[in-house]
Parts: structure tokens; sequence; C-alpha cells
């Protein structure tokens, strides 16, 4: 749930448990009892299962360093084969089975998604309606004129503008008893995109639909999920509480590194978005429930209809780019190999799940994990080329030429709807549209069509209109570019301010800070570019350039971060360029390019000396600073700092740049 950026989850019927060590055997040479071809039907043999899965998770948790993982397939309403492979606690050498207790986080949402289709199902929720009905009087703060409903909710599509603002996680909750009720009303984003128009991975979302639920039935949330999900389908061993029979059993947890990090809980503590804790015994039942459209065990859990919804795209970032169901999506499209799958991740702090279906196979598989890390990544694309690989050779593209007069509805900046900090810009060059983003690099984009782009290395780029056929956002499948997650939107960039000459080498800096709602007028149409600032004022317009701050609970942790080793602070006081090199550095915590000399030479505190140095060796360094042929330049570093000399440092260290930047 946590972390933009990143995250998944597997199940069981536990044949034996086994512990695999470092194996240095090669994938290819595995013998099976099955032939290739046999393998390509699909999962059907539980020792060829073994076979192929023992030396993939031994290769691949070494490589992502894992301690301990399940591993559960079914097929054809039966479990094939489930594994426990490595510890749930490698410290008292506690083995995975199939009682290990895991945090499933985000897999949760589709658990949240099938109660809410319960309540459609029962009539006691309308699936297009306003939201707003089934919450007890709550009020979603809405710009649009548009309300929000259950489908939004559950597509991914509500359209706020801070969805992870009650995404709170942490140790100090897991005591806590904080309810929905509580919680909500103080933690309550702003809609400000027209529901249905634009996917984000939306934590708030699954939140207020899971409430919905609480309310539309009467039953609290935890009550409601154990009696009307988890029981019927015999999950003894799953709930949305931190229950302490299931606490005994958790897998330990576990950062990248391999060293132990605490457990995390919630706020609020029923979170409909990612608190259920199961086990990969438990998961399989969950998805041969799936898998049987809706039936478990002669019962039916929901309908046929409602499952449809479920296991069939609803959102299109283009009309072969799937991206969600009702409750599930599709990262890792070009992984499915041609087949219709869903699947959803989850990621918490030290525990990761992955859980995929392919309803038309009738099989599916989950797992989960005590890192970080996106090793279920490997693991599905192994999965999916030894099982069901691809069985059609795609045709290469047909590229249309594009002038830079058709190229220029594109050009700008484009902002990530969920992951702030992601920024990219577009521009033309000899035929290609060019993107640029810190975390993509520059990728040139050939046309496919006049809304589908794809980017040297094959990823596809699908843009989206407006109703007045004005580019407004776009879909990157790259996971480098952290689309994967959300749509980037279109920015509008001011074209002038009456104080800011054209002739200003500050103006696109000017332009750029302001098109991201970090740095804009001072009074009316005037920037003010030489005026000064407060400590105070930087201080926000560095959160907001940063742009972690909407990961709920992060703006303090960044405003420690900054101040860290510079004495003196006062938010009141102005503030220094030595000062505000030093914050910009705490948070971007950049080395000194090798290959670069930098020869400060004038007087800086000696706190602020590395900070100033690293800055400029990356190309983080204002107009008006003018680096010598031998490195050595004078940064003015006690100077009072100009408005227009924070647009230029705050552009170029945190906007769609590559570093170091090239000038």
């Amino acid at each position: 749930m946590k972390k933009v950026i990143q995250k998944m989850s597997f199940v069981v019927f536990l044949l034996s448990t086994t512990l695999i060590s470092a194996c240095t055997q090669s994938l290819g040479a595995v013998e099976s009892t099955q032939t290739a071809s046999n393998a390509a039907q699909g999962p059907l043999d539980a020792k060829e299962i073994e076979a192929f899965a023992n030396p993939l998770f031994a290769e691949k948790m070494k490589e992502y360093n894992v301690a301990g993982s399940s591993f559960v397939v079914v097929r054809d309403g039966k479990v094939i084969v489930s594994k426990g492979y490595g510890f749930a606690d490698k410290e008292k050498k506690i083995p995975v089975d199939k009682d290990t207790v895991f945090q499933i986080a985000s897999v949760s949402k589709t658990f949240t998604a099938l109660a809410a289709m319960q309540q459609v199902d029962a009539g006691k929720i309308d699936l297009h309606g306003n939201i707003e009905e089934y919450l007890g009087g709550l009020k979603i703060p809405n710009k649009t004129g548009k309300p929000v409903t259950m489908y939004d909710l559950l597509t991914y599509t509500p359209g706020f503008e801070l969805p992870d603002e009650t995404t709170f996680t942490g140790p100090q909750y897991i005591g806590q008893d904080i309810s929905m009720d509580e919680f909500l009303p103080k933690h309550m984003p702003t809609v400000i995109r027209p529901p249905g128009e634009a996917y984000t991975y939306d934590n708030t979302g699954f939140l207020l639909a899971g409430y919905a639920v609480e309310k539309a039935s009467g039953i609290p949330f935890a009550q409601y999920m154990d009696e009307k999900v988890f029981k019927p389908l015999g999950m003894a061993s799953t709930s949305v509480r931190f229950k302490p029979e299931l606490l005994k059993r958790m897998a330990a947890h576990y950062d990248l590194n391999g060293e132990p990090r605490p457990l995390e809980g919630h706020a609020p503590t029923d979170g409909p978005q990612g608190s259920i804790l199961s086990t990969a015994e438990d998961m399989a039942k969950y998805m041969i429930m799936q898998l049987q459209n809706g039936k478990f065990d002669g019962k039916e859990i929901v309908s046929q209809k409602s499952m449809e919804l479920m296991h069939s795209y609803q959102a299109f970032a283009e009309k072969d780019i799937p991206i969600t169901t009702v409750g599930f999506e599709n990262y890792f499209l070009e992984y499915a190999n041609g087949q219709h799958v869903v699947l959803k991740g989850g990621n918490l702090p030290g525990h990761s799940s992955l859980m995929v279906l392919i309803p038309e196979q009738k099989t599916g598989f989950f797992m989960s994990y005590n890192n970080d890390s996106m090793v279920s990544a490997d693991i599905y694309k192994e999965f999916m080329d030894h099982y069901f690989p691809e069985t059609e050779k795609k045709a290469e593209p047909v590229y249309l030429s594009l002038s830079e007069a058709d190229a220029q509805k594109y050009f700008g900046l484009y902002q990530n709807t969920r992951a702030y900090w992601t920024r990219t810009s577009i521009t033309y060059e000899n035929g290609s549209l060019v993107l640029e983003g810190e975390a993509t690099g520059k990728q040139k984009l050939r046309m496919i069509h006049p809304l589908l782009f794809v980017d040297e290395a094959g990823e596809k780029v699908a843009f989206k209109e407006d109703k007045s056929g004005n580019i407004k956002y776009f879909y990157y499948t790259t996971i480098k570019g952290l689309s994967l997650v959300a749509y980037s939107q279109k920015m509008e960039i001011k074209k002038t301010y009456s104080d800011v000459p054209n002739s200003s080498s500050y103006k696109t800096h000017i332009n750029n800070l302001s098109a991201f709602s970090i740095m804009g007028a001072k009074s009316g149409s005037k920037f003010d570019p030489t005026g000064t600032m407060t400590q105070g004022e930087f201080t926000d317009a560095l959160i907001k350039a940063e742009g972690h701050y909407v990961m709920a609970g992060s703006e303090d942790g960044l405003r420690q971060q900054l101040a860290a080793g510079i004495p003196n602070l006062n938010p009141s006081a102005p503030i220094t360029r030595q000062v505000a090199a030093a914050m910009i550095q705490n948070l971007k915590q950049l080395e000194p390019v090798a290959s670069t000399k930098t020869k400060l030479k004038d007087t800086a505190d000696a706190w602020a000396k590395d900070a100033i140095t690293a800055l400029v060796s990356q190309g983080i360094v204002d107009p008006d600073t003018k680096v010598s042929a031998d490195g050595s330049f004078t940064f003015r570093a006690k100077a009072l700092l100009k408005r227009q000399e924070a647009s230029a440092l705050l552009d170029l260290a945190f906007g769609y740049y590559s570093l170091p930047i090239k000038r």
C-alpha cells in the first residue's frame, strides 16, 4: 500500500514443507515429468510444478534476498501444489509452511470489491449511484460537479487529488483501535478530476468502498468480512484485524538488505484498502471461488454477473492496454503472453504478495514473501512463459511519420496523478516525440497512431484527449516510469508574468514551478523574481517540489530531514543561498559527479560546503552562478536567496531532468 510506486501476492495445498537452499542449477536443465508441450497446456501435475518452481524460487529468492515465501497453484477447482520456501523467521529457523501468516496488503482490495459487489447483488448499493448515499452522512469534497460512484472507487478512477491521504501505517497503530467513523472525517481528500476519467492507484477509494459496505450492511467491516466472506470460504486463518492467534504465526518482516523490521499496523484499524492477514491455504480457497464464478462448496458467495465485472477490464489506457477491472489490475501487460489475466499485488513494509488469475484457463497462483522486493514480478513472468507461452509472434508495428506541427499538441510538462514527484517533459526531435523524466531518462517515441506511441525499449505510451481534442493525460507501461500506477496529467504552463521578461534566463524555471503549483505569483500577475524569501516560504516550496508530501504522514519527516545539520533555523528569517543548498541536498542526497571538478571560491560555512559542491557538480545551479572550465565557481553562499534563484534550484533538483543535468 505505502511507498508510491510498487506491489503484489499467491496460495495452497501443502504436499510438503521444503527448505530450498541456494541452488546453482540452470533452470533450463530441470528434468520434468511433463514434456514441454504438456507444460504449455498449463500446470497440471504436482511433480512437474515442483520441478519447475523449486529451482526458480531458489534462484530468485537468493537474487532478491528473500528469506521466505509461500507458493500455491490452483486449477479446475483444486489445489495442484502448495509449497513453503525458506524461512518465516530466519533468526529462529522457522520455515514457511501452510499455516504461515502474511500481511497480504493491497490484495485486500479484491476482497473489498467482492464485499461491495455482494451489497450490489443484495440491492443495498447502486453500483452507479452517488456513493455519498452510502456513507452515513460523510461528505466528499468535490470540485468537478460529477458525483463519485462505487464503480469509480472499485475501478481506481474516483479522481482524488491525494489518493494516499488515508494511507497511514506504522508500528504505533498495532495496539490502537481507530474506527473509520473517527478517521475519515479528518482525512478526506478532494475530488479534482471528473470521476471515471483517469486511472490513479487509489487507497482512499477502497477505504471508502469498505466504509460504504459497513454502512449499507449495518455490520462493522471486520465482522462483515468474517461472516460474509471468510467463514463461507472456510478461511479460518484470515482476518481484517491482528488477531492474537494469527500474530503468533506471522512471518517476520525484513527489509531489502535482509535486516529485520517491525510489524506495522493501520489507521483506521479496519483497512479495506489493505489490512487483511492470510495464509496460502486460505488464499487457495479464495482463488478457487474466484475461478468458479463466485461459487464455493455449493454456495454462491457473489453473483456470476458481479464476478464477470471483477474479471473483465473496465478501464483502458487504449483499446489494447487494459488497466483495471472491478478490483483487479493488469500491470506487466507483456508478461500475460496473450492470455486474459487479472492480478493484484500488495506491499507493506517487510511483506509482499501477488495473486494472478487466468479465468479462461481456470488457473491461478498466489505467493506471499517477507521483504519489499519485486521478486513476484519475475516469478509471474517465468510462470507464464513456462505454462502459457506466447503462441503468436506479434507483428512489428507500422510507425507513422510525425511532423513538428502535429507534435505540438503533445508538448508540455506532465505530472503523475499519484506520485507527484514523477514529472515528465515531452518535446520533439527528428520525427519523434522526446519524453524525458528523471526515472526514465530521455526516450524517443515513435507513433503507431495519434494516441499511441512506443519508446526505444518497446514500451507503450498511450495519450488521452479531453472533450475538445486536447491532450490531457498519458499512460506509460514501463515500470521505470512508475506510470503503471497512474495516468500522468498535462500541466498548464503560465506563459508570462508581467515582471519576468521573455529574455530572462530564469523564465523557463519560473514557468515550470508555476505549472506544478510549487511557486507562483507573489501578488497579482507579478512573480517578484528578485525578491527574497523566508526560510519558511522556501521550506514550503521545497516540500512541494520534492513531491513525497502526498504520501500520508510523510511531510513531518521531510521537514525534519531537510533541516538536519543546519544551525539556527528560523521560519520567519530570510533564507541564504547556502541554507537553501543544504536543505535541497538533505532531501536529494546527491553524490558529487566524479568526472566533474568543482572548487568553491567564496566563503561558505562548513556545514554547507559539501551540499553546495554536490549540487553544482550535478548541474543544479542558478543561471547567474558561472562555473569556469577548471571547475571553480563563486556561489555567493551567504547572500540572500532571490525568488528566481529558488525557482532554478528547485526546478533543476526536482523537475523532470535526468541527472547529472546536461546543459
